[in-house]
């Protein structure tokens, strides 16, 4: 028998089958188009294996609250089609058994703790800075839940003061997501990051905005380990410009040998890479089973 693992993105839905170590025997990618379309994708993977329990970490926002009339629910995401979507519900009428339910971010700091970076530790927090940004937090083991889960994408930060760009959030306009992400990078400077690797200003920028954030999650979370992926975070100059400017935002003042001296070892790259997030749901999925 196996864990199923579900990695719900607004673009690409990831589900994989694996066991309790982390280890992955199969995955598929498709495309996010419909619900029913890409639910019946998920169902005809999965029907093919005897499964233990099934993880999920879908994007959002969603509805984690188990005394909830639309617990398991995709809510308000800006895809469309998907708001409202009983996700928990219509994995429940294929498969009898036990679902973990969280968000994508949540899961990825999941797997990063239990077999990546964060590994050894009890609070950490996992960025990802792609078509969004999204955080998720463990603290003292527990995956950070509240009035509903963290949305640490939108926070509000500081405008460079030479930065006139009105951001692309078409909620909140110049928050985070809006001036950091890899849309707002393409919207500014009219090119995809891939494109702009050469261009020391760019990265400077983003990494103005970033560490902004990830001092603001330091000084209100204090976790242990900060990781950082994504698919903005492949270009590699831009963490040590990140780390710098953390350094020099917090000035001291969190008198910690992880950020005076070993930041290096304190912010960083995903351990598990591109796996963090299947594998953080299959962390769910055990977690769900043992529940």
């Amino acid at each position: 028998m196996y864990l199923g693992a579900i990695e719900a993105g607004g673009t690409k839905f990831v589900c994989a089958v694996g066991d309790h170590d982390g280890n992955i025997k199969e995955r598929v990618t498709f495309p996010t188009t419909t619900p029913e379309e890409t639910m019946r994708h998920v169902v005809d993977f999965f029907s093919r294996y005897e499964l233990e329990a099934i993880g999920i970490g879908s994007f959002g926002p969603i509805d984690l609250h188990p005394d909830s009339a639309t617990y398991g629910y995709i809510t308000s995401t800006p895809k469309q089609k998907w708001v409202n979507f009983n996700f928990v519900g219509e994995m429940k009428r294929h498969f009898q058994v036990p679902i973990g339910f969280d968000t994508d971010v949540n899961a990825a700091a999941l797997g990063e703790r239990r077999w990546g970076a964060a590994k050894g530790v009890r609070s950490c927090i996992y960025i990802t800075v792609g078509t969004g940004i999204g955080v998720g937090a463990i603290v003292e083991g527990n995956l950070l839940h509240g009035l509903m889960h963290p949305e640490m994408g939108h926070i509000l930060i500081r405008r460079h003061p030479e930065d006139t760009f009105a951001g692309v959030c078409p909620y909140h306009g110049d928050c985070l997501e809006g001036m950091a992400s890899g849309p707002a990078i393409e919207k500014r400077w009219g090119k995809k990051g891939a494109e702009l690797a050469d261009r020391s200003e760019v990265w400077e920028l983003e990494a103005f905005y970033l560490a902004q954030a990830i001092a603001n999650y330091i000084l209100i979370l204090s976790p242990e380990k900060v990781i950082i992926g994504g698919g903005v975070m492949k270009q590699k100059q831009l963490l040590p410009k990140i780390r710098h400017n953390v350094q020099d935002l917090l000035n001291g003042y969190i008198q910690q040998e992880a950020i005076l001296r070993d930041i290096d070892q304190y912010i960083v790259l995903p351990g598990l890479g591109d796996n963090a997030g299947i594998c953080g749901a299959l962390a769910l999925a055990e977690q769900a089973l043992a529940q």
